[in-house]
């Protein structure tokens, strides 16, 4: 997916907060707490609407995947445009170390 807005102007944590207050970004975890991520600041990103909702699809496919035994080890890949705090994609890896299965969206935000 990928979307026409431009969020340049989002060039501080503090804006990025301020629109999430507004309700115009979300704060999500990058790395999914299903798989040990957390919520402290490091793993913490600023989205507009509609991409937490992908993300949960991709972490629910990811557990899936889990659960089946397909995979092991996952990765996620942030892209930031200049200095905005919204990404311009996240890519997600995942891959069972003795098994030839990959799993590899890449969400594309603005």
């Amino acid at each position: 997916m990928r979307t026409t807005s431009d969020y340049s102007h989002v060039a501080s944590l503090e804006i990025a907060r301020a629109l999430a207050q507004q309700g115009m970004l979300f704060e999500i975890t990058l790395f999914p707490e299903e798989f040990g991520g957390n919520r402290e600041a490091y793993n913490l990103i600023y989205v507009p609407p509609g991409i937490p909702e992908i993300m949960d699809l991709v972490t629910e496919t990811l557990l899936s995947l889990r659960n089946e035994g397909l995979v092991d080890q996952l990765s996620m890949d942030v892209v930031y445009k200049g200095k905005s705090f919204v990404p311009g994609s996240i890519s997600v890896r995942a891959t069972h170390n003795s098994k030839s299965r990959t799993f590899e969206p890449r969400i594309g935000i603005w």
